[in-house]
């Protein structure tokens, strides 16, 4: 069956539908709303993707993303083993579990992940382990606010904010500011005459 990838833009043919009942798996021509079918993904498709027969403008409404509260430094302790870490670290940012960030000036092995929950942190750990085998270390971070750049910074070196305000991209590599209380995010943007901060994208 030939369909329309909404995200990606471009139509795709979908391959071995299956019909899930229990652990039984079956072939199908043909489904209805409310059937749960699995789709074989040649690495196309993400959580949240829309596909459609006949409408290439089909799309719903985004999946919330909120705002994470709690920050930790994360990295492998095998650096041998960085493919499944990144991959591991991908899959629970679809999902939602948490929210990636990197620092512009360094290496992708180290990573800022962002949670809404201290909980969150202990299911990463244990998903990565467990999931993909894969030990990492995590320092907690002191920071508790995210805030998305709006517009261009030409020079971020430039950028008048207090020492613990930390610079960071997330997965799109969009500049984020991340504040340690209210009177960091206070002090950049009285500071810094044409920042816009946005508390969410």
């Amino acid at each position: 069956m030939s369909v329309y990838h909404v995200q990606e833009g471009k139509e795709v043919k979908l391959a071995q539908p299956q019909q899930f009942m229990a652990q039984e798996r079956t072939i199908v021509e043909e489904a209805y709303a409310g059937d749960i079918i699995g789709v074989f993904d040649p690495g196309i498709f993400k959580i949240g993707d829309t596909i459609s027969e006949g409408n290439a403008k089909l799309e719903f409404e985004a999946i919330p993303i909120f705002p994470a509260e709690h920050f930790a430094r994360i990295m492998a302790v095998d650096s041998m083993k960085r493919k499944q870490f990144l991959k591991g670290i991908n899959q629970l940012s679809e999902e939602g579990a948490i929210q990636v960030f990197k620092r512009p000036d360094s290496g992708v092995e180290e990573l800022i992940v962002g949670a809404v929950g201290e909980l969150q942190f202990e299911v990463l750990e244990h998903r990565l382990k467990n999931e993909y085998g894969v030990d990492i270390r995590i320092q907690r971070l002191s920071l508790r606010y995210a805030r998305w750049i709006d517009g261009i910074i030409e020079d971020l070196g430039k950028l008048n904010l207090t020492s613990s305000t930390m610079i960071v991209e997330d997965k799109v590599g969009r500049l984020v500011l991340l504040f340690e209380n209210d009177w960091s995010i206070n002090w950049a943007t009285e500071r810094n005459k044409n920042l816009v901060l946005k508390d969410i994208k």
